[in-house]
């Protein structure tokens, strides 16, 4: 790396450069060092929203995807604290939602799933709300499934047909927020769109019709190595 002009700060007392205006996420990726996320997506504007890559700037917890590097910063990624606060993160979106990993065609390939590898997560400390969610299998390229969504925002912020969105946030906080797809535009998508869509959304909720399966389960993408290895190795 070439450090002239650089950022420097460091993740967890390691020396670690980045450019100016970047994200502590993206300049930890750049550096080796995995910072977990469920909603960020690399060259679009962050959302923040699911709160996973929450880290320690001078004692202060922030959003690596949102906190742009400063020169000198001090990071603490790595900890015992923010490491429980991820794992808690994570078991509330298995509660609040219907994640039936066994049966679920993104299994081996789910963002969601790797973290709770990656932290341990046994049975939840949170009780199951087990809610009635929608599925709707109308649009001709997609079966969207809400029983998996982590209202993360990705398909919001990254999938669009001749300029409008796809997906769109629908109703007002909490248990009635809901993530809506528009059905005309959806069935509008070329192969290779939808196949996109699919692959952007960390968990099951959007699928690509006729594709579920294609990967054996036992050859997927964390079935043989854990998230985050291909940054920390």
């Amino acid at each position: 790396m070439d450090k002239k002009d650089k950022l420097y700060f460091e993740i967890d007392g390691k020396p670690c450069y980045a450019d100016q205006g970047q994200s502590i996420i993206d300049a930890a990726k750049a550096n080796g060092v995995f910072i977990p996320s469920l909603c960020h997506v690399e060259g679009v504007k962050p959302a923040g929203s699911c709160r996973v890559c929450n880290v320690k700037v001078e004692g202060r917890t922030m959003t690596a995807c949102t906190t742009p590097v400063e020169d000198g910063m001090i990071v603490e990624n790595d900890t015992p604290e923010l490491n429980d606060l991820r794992k808690a993160i994570i078991e509330t979106l298995f509660v609040s939602g219907n994640h039936l990993c066994p049966s679920c065609e993104k299994s081996g390939e789910c963002e969601l799933q790797a973290l709770a590898y990656r932290y341990l997560m046994m049975v939840p400390r949170f009780p199951y709300k087990f809610p009635q969610r929608q599925v709707n299998p109308r649009s001709d390229q997609i079966y969207h499934d809400q029983n998996r969504c982590i209202l993360c925002k990705r398909c919001i912020r990254t999938v669009t047909k001749d300029g409008k969105n796809v997906f769109a946030f629908h109703g007002r906080g909490g248990e009635h927020l809901e993530v809506v797809i528009d059905e005309e535009l959806a069935s509008r998508l070329t192969e290779e769109e939808a196949l996109e869509a699919m692959e952007i959304c960390p968990v099951g909720a959007i699928l690509k019709k006729e594709r579920g399966f294609v990967v054996p389960i036992g050859e997927r993408e964390y079935d043989n190595q854990p998230i985050g290895s291909e940054i920390e190795n």
